[in-house]
């Protein structure tokens, strides 16, 4: 199987040229799905930090660069919405978040910021034994006491115990960004759920006439929405 991938049919949300070369790094199996961005393109286009696959491998040996409080991480490791990247010489931190158009971006955020990421739920489940085994939106799985997260809402998981540290329902009122779609990137607050009968998506409408954003609102679907907090936008600690 080949270890590249063509840059114009790499994915929307990877922040590669199209243009500039034929192929670029494929992305390991692993979180996020096809989505989910090499870490070396991450590394190298997006940062400047390497020239080569050579250097990030050299890098990510020296366990100076953590991939939500991770060391062990290899250079195709896919990364993706809500990972957390810390670069522990530097004391540089960035928080992976969808950008306008989907495309993925790294938004610094400070070290107490990193030391948490927030997690959609999509899938729920009761185990034998008692416990809730919660599916988040990068595959991550998690077990749980508490049976009371629900799909949509959004949990915050602390990088060293893989804790449950905050959670954020889904729920008319709460602070949400839209992650894929034409209002990718954008915030604001639901203003109404509308369920949708059969199987269709649920409709979202998001307004935005109050603190922290103000604009004219959107509408869009609910699995292109997660639930935030205030935090997210301006880069502090959850």
């Amino acid at each position: 199987m080949s270890n590249h991938q063509k840059r114009l049919s790499a994915p929307d949300s990877w922040p590669v040229e199209r243009k500039e070369g034929t192929f670029t790094v494929k992305a390991d199996a692993g979180p996020h799905g096809e989505d989910g961005v090499p870490l070396l393109i991450v590394l190298r286009d997006v940062l400047g930090y390497v020239d080569s696959r050579k250097e990030a491998r050299y890098a990510l040996e020296s366990g100076s660069v953590l991939v939500n409080g991770d060391s062990n991480v290899a250079a195709d490791r896919p990364v993706g919405m809500f990972d957390i990247l810390a670069f522990t010489e530097r004391e540089e931190y960035y928080r992976v978040f969808p950008s306008e158009g989907g495309r993925l971006s790294l938004t610094p955020i400070d070290a107490d910021a990193a030391a948490s990421r927030l997690g959609k739920v999509v899938g729920k489940h009761q185990v034998p034994g008692g416990q809730f085994q919660y599916t988040l939106h990068d595959g991550t799985t998690l077990h749980d006491d508490d049976g009371s997260y629900a799909g949509g809402d959004s949990l915050v998981i602390d990088n060293e115990t893989k804790e449950v540290v905050a959670h954020f329902p889904y729920e008319e009122g709460a602070l949400v960004t839209a992650v894929d779609g034409e209002h990718a990137g954008e915030i604001g607050q639901i203003d109404e759920i509308r369920v949708t009968p059969g199987s269709g998506d649920n409709g979202v409408v998001v307004s935005q006439d109050a603190a922290p954003v103000e604009g004219d609102g959107f509408e869009t679907v609910e699995p292109y929405v997660v639930v935030i907090d205030e935090n997210f936008t301006d880069g502090g600690a959850e």
